[in-house]
């Protein structure tokens, strides 16, 4: 089992920056993936980003290329999604996944954090 804990949402203003973080603890050593996916109200959850637990590559959606970053502390186990210049759009829970190699879709979540972005 994998436990993930987010942390560092709030409120942030359109422009700004926010950085959230998820601390992995448990059978760490399984993860191949790990990422950060969101969900508005009244809306399907979506994408954001993910990261290769092994290579370090990482991978975007389309609507936050280039504004979010994700990283890793691999002495920390922890992966952090910095979020630059966001925008109302972007409010949202945002929650921090994590599967295995053998596994076909993200089998651990957070609890989520949520994030509201003022214009």
């Amino acid at each position: 089992q994998v436990q993930l804990v987010e942390s560092g949402g709030g409120l942030v203003q359109a422009g700004g920056s926010l950085r959230l973080s998820c601390a992995a603890s448990g059978r760490t050593s399984s993860i191949s993936h790990m990422g950060w996916f969101r969900q508005a109200p009244g809306k399907e959850r979506e994408y954001v980003s993910s990261m290769n637990w092994s290579t370090g590559i990482t991978y975007y959606g389309t609507s936050v290329k280039g504004r979010f970053t994700i990283s890793k502390d691999f002495a920390k186990n922890t992966v952090d999604l910095q979020m630059n210049i966001p925008k109302p759009e972007d409010t949202a829970v945002y929650y921090c996944a994590a599967r295995g190699a053998a596994d076909g879709t993200y089998t651990y979540w957070g609890q989520g954090t949520q994030v509201t972005v003022s214009s």
